[in-house]
């Protein structure tokens, strides 16, 4: 046992490439785990992100600081009152949230958090994304219909048509992507792995090539993905001022709950997907810039730096908090969990485990930009009335999709161009 776990450590590749079920369920398991917790810790990033931006606190009661407020909401969805209403389709009424919730963990597969941090390396990995994503809308229409209620069928539909408008120029962004990667090779790839490993191989993060091209392909895609998770500015099927909620109107309790760890799980897929396509991946700042053995080390470093940070703000944080008997239970608290934090980043220091992890921490760094990012735009844009959210899909979105597919073709392959031209010129 041990042999094997130690023949897998040194393998340079996915468990899906060293072909092991065993290790591929691991990797399932923890994904699964760990994009939960993320959830967890992104409602209550959200709350107290929001409403620093409002000039309030946010969760402060249950815990330090409100740190336990997650806990809090989850057990109360869970000893919810479940309702079921009168004239459901009770079975597609009980399967349409956990549909939800399989279509947005499904896609977590292919996405390559390291070379070798991914549960297996598809060469069809892109098409594998868009297909897995798209089967969102299923569900979505498949709730709105068997609850049984005009105002959730209108939800339903609605996203449907939400979606399948955003999806059109968000795939054709991703097909610019794609012919970038055949300017290393000549025949392109469609596996994420190997989109990351091509702009390691060109030395740029596509966002920046064929400067504004890959710039304007990143922002449809950023757009597209906002708008195929339903969220703010294009929450339009949970419109809770036009349609009491939308899809979900008739949900309650834990059933209702599945369909928003659905959506935050959604949302760190694409963002993932972004990264991988866009940014690099796991690659780290200039991996090309600031190559050698001295800038790998300080890089390194970064992962239990945060921590640190982080460790120093809880310390600061029970500095300042007020000296009553009523803040003590909270004070001791903040200063435990940043006691916590300091012992993680000093573990993430050991030189075996910073080599490891480096990864993803930077693949996980550019995610966590994303995801203040759409909590940044729930608290600044107001709601798109529906017309206008279709408007932008297809008048604006999709022939701006178009325009750089056919840009990205024309930049690529400029030097045969100018070459055939001066041929047919002589």
């Amino acid at each position: 046992m041990i042999s094997h776990f130690l023949k897998f450590l040194s393998f340079q590749g996915t468990p899906g490439e060293y072909g092991s079920a065993l290790w591929a369920t691991i990797y399932i398991l923890v994904i699964f785990g760990v994009a939960s917790v993320a959830v967890m810790l992104m409602t209550y990033l959200e709350r107290k992100v929001l409403a620093h931006m409002q000039i309030r606190l946010g969760p402060m009661r249950v815990g330090p600081h409100g740190l336990l407020q997650p806990i809090a909401d989850a057990l109360k969805l869970l000893i919810k009152e479940d309702i079921v209403p009168d004239g459901a389709d009770k079975f597609l009424f009980w399967m349409a949230p956990v549909a939800v919730m399989m279509t947005a963990f499904t896609g977590y597969l292919v996405i390559p958090f390291g070379r070798q941090h991914a549960v297996t390396n598809m060469n069809i990995g892109v098409l594998f994304m868009l297909g897995i994503s798209s089967l969102g809308v299923l569900a979505v229409v498949m709730a709105g219909w068997s609850s049984n209620s005009k105002y959730s069928l209108m939800g339903g539909l609605r996203s449907a048509a939400q979606m399948v408008s955003y999806e059109v120029a968000m795939g054709l962004a991703v097909v610019s992507v794609l012919m970038m990667t055949s300017l290393a090779t000549g025949t392109g790839t469609m596996s994420m792995i190997g989109i990351v490993e091509s702009q390691q191989q060109q030395g740029s993060w596509f966002i920046f090539k064929f400067f504004p091209v890959g710039l304007i392909a990143f922002a449809i895609f950023a757009i597209a993905m906002v708008a195929e998770t339903n969220r703010a500015p294009f929450d339009l099927p949970e419109a809770e001022s036009e349609l009491t909620a939308g899809f979900h109107t008739e949900y309650s309790g834990f059933r209702w709950s599945l369909f928003f760890l659905g959506e935050y799980v959604a949302m760190i897929g694409v963002s993932s997907i972004a990264v991988t396509l866009w940014l690099g991946g796991w690659l780290r700042p200039f991996p090309n810039a600031l190559a050698g053995a001295t800038w790998d080390t300080a890089f390194s470093l970064a992962p239990g730096l945060l921590f640190f940070l982080l460790a120093a703000m809880c310390f600061i944080g029970v500095v300042r908090m007020p000296r009553t008997p009523t803040f003590k239970v909270q004070t001791i608290g903040l200063g435990v969990f940043g006691l916590l934090l300091g012992m993680l980043g000093a573990g993430l220091l050991v030189p075996a485990v910073r080599v490891r992890v480096q990864d993803i921490f930077w693949f996980a760094a550019k995610v966590g930009i994303f995801m203040y990012l759409y909590i940044w735009y729930r608290g600044t844009f107001p709601r798109y009335r529906f017309d206008q959210l279709m408007k932008i899909g297809w008048k604006v979105l999709l022939p701006a999709s178009l325009a750089v597919l056919i840009a990205t073709a024309l930049v690529g392959v400029r030097h045969e161009l100018v070459a055939g031209l001066m041929g047919f010129a002589r």
